[in-house]
């Protein structure tokens, strides 16, 4: 049996594990909510940290807690902040609205801790108190929406680095396949020539540009409506709480955060959730058509395309001995279908705030979170142990730039769209190349047919019929 030891919070005693740094209320929240099996994400539990570090201090200032309490909640948010006590962070991610059930597990551990470091036993809150101390001033009502906004703009911090390396090693492979010529696809069927770099230089411009919307996006997550209490009035509130604590909140995080212009606003609308998540849906979006593309391009490696070689890295079959699949695009695909569903449920919980709240916080966390830290951790292992090694197929890619029908739209200007039409007809009933039926029909001088039918200038914009 573990030991335990007694707590009494408004609803009565409470049996708490004896070692547990949280208290009466989450060991509720751990027997009420035995949903998923999944603990907050490291970045929410730090950014409470943050927050309860920020408001410690700026209480202590203004003569509202002691500097004895100040100094002790403020020593264990740094704990918790560089790693320490998160296995004390219980709640499941499904959980009470608002996520009150995870604010005061923070509360509980911090105060807790804090009552240690002062001498206090586990579960005597005389010294620091987790509403009356660690929570002086506070609301999750603020608190929560605050720790939404600034978990993701810490877990942004790692996803962007990431995305700039990806985008870089698409622009690498464009600059090492630029001469490369092959068919381009259009309908999946035969279209003209492009060259295998002009295919990655595309991939590469996809990848800034959803970079470069995720940071226009993270923008309005920096504004904040931590000071606006229970219902974005500030009650309980020194009138200069509100700038101090985000002022300290901006030097502890290393972020620009700002006070929002409406905290009744901020507590209302969770729009900036919905549009940061919208914004990683976007990006699931392209590379799930990023990753299709590499998996037709490198199929194969006999009855496919064929035109690009990933690295193998395991086996691909229990039966087909020899057999490799394109196991990282395949695992970019059903990264990015997961963060699809998770912005869905992100923008069904946005819409779903009544009046001065919003309940539904705690799944817009943690869908957003998730979609911020697998798209992180997938694309590195895309770009570093698939992108990066792909290498090109050249006689394949030269033979299908070679036999493409499509050669016949380079003839438009000079014998027009239908007798170019029957051109094509005819390679595909005869399987000759248009380039042997232009020559035995004199459609053109061999001057012409070098010029006009070379699939290299075909890439790029030609001056036409001359």
């Amino acid at each position: 049996m573990t030991e335990t030891r007694t707590e009494t919070d408004s609803l009565g005693p409470v049996e708490v594990p004896a070692s547990a740094l949280y208290g009466a209320q989450t060991t509720r929240a751990v027997a009420n909510f035995p949903i998923s099996g999944l603990r907050a994400s490291p970045f929410l539990i730090s950014a409470l940290a943050m927050i309860k570090q920020a408001a410690a201090e700026a209480n202590q200032s203004l003569g509202l807690i002691t500097p004895e309490q100040g100094s002790a909640i403020q020593q264990v948010a740094q704990e918790i902040i560089d790693g320490r006590h998160h296995d004390h962070f219980v709640v499941d991610v499904f959980q009470a609205g608002a996520g009150v059930s995870l604010h005061m597990n923070a509360n509980e551990v911090i105060a807790n801790r804090a009552g240690q470091i002062l001498g206090a036993p586990l579960g005597d809150y005389k010294k620091v108190h987790p509403n009356d101390h660690v929570n002086y001033g506070q609301s999750t009502n603020d608190v929560f929406p605050t720790a939404m906004r600034l978990s993701a703009l810490l877990a942004l911090e790692d996803l962007d680095p990431v995305l700039g390396d990806l985008a870089g090693s698409f622009a690498a492979k464009a600059a090492e396949f630029k001469d490369i010529l092959k068919s381009g696809r259009t309908h999946m069927q035969d279209a003209v020539p492009i060259t295998l770099g002009q295919e990655f230089a595309a991939y590469a411009v996809a990848i800034r540009k959803c970079h470069q919307h995720i940071a226009r996006t993270a923008e309005d997550l920096h504004a904040l409506g931590l000071g606006g209490s229970a219902v974005g009035t500030g009650l309980n509130t020194h009138p200069d709480y509100r700038e101090r604590a985000i002022a300290n909140l901006s030097r502890i995080s290393g972020l620009e955060l700002r006070p929002a212009e409406d905290l009744r606003y901020a507590m209302q609308s969770n729009a900036a959730m919905a549009n940061i998540s919208a914004a990683l849906r976007t990006l699931a979006l392209e590379v799930i058509r990023i990753s299709n593309d590499l998996r037709l391009l490198s199929s194969g490696p006999n009855t496919g395309f064929n035109e690009i070689h990933l690295p193998s890295l395991q086996p691909g079959s229990s039966i087909m001995p020899g057999k490799v699949n394109p196991v990282l695009p395949e695992l970019a695909a059903m990264v990015g279908f997961q963060v699809i569903g998770n912005d869905t449920a992100t923008a069904y919980a946005v819409q779903a705030g009544q009046l001065e709240l919003n309940v539904m916080m705690p799944a817009m966390a943690h869908n957003t979170l998730q979609s911020i830290t697998i798209l992180t951790t997938m694309l590195r292992q895309l770009d570093q142990h698939c992108i990066r090694g792909i290498t090109a197929n050249q006689d394949r890619c030269a033979f299908y730039a070679g036999s493409t029908i499509a050669l016949a739209t380079a003839l438009n200007p000079y014998i027009g769209y239908a007798k170019a039409a029957v051109l094509v007809k005819e390679s595909v009933a005869s399987g000759r190349s248009i380039v042997d039926l232009a020559r035995e029909q004199k459609l053109l001088t061999e001057d012409q047919i070098s010029e006009i039918l070379d699939p290299k200038n075909m890439t790029e914009p030609h001056a036409g019929k001359s």
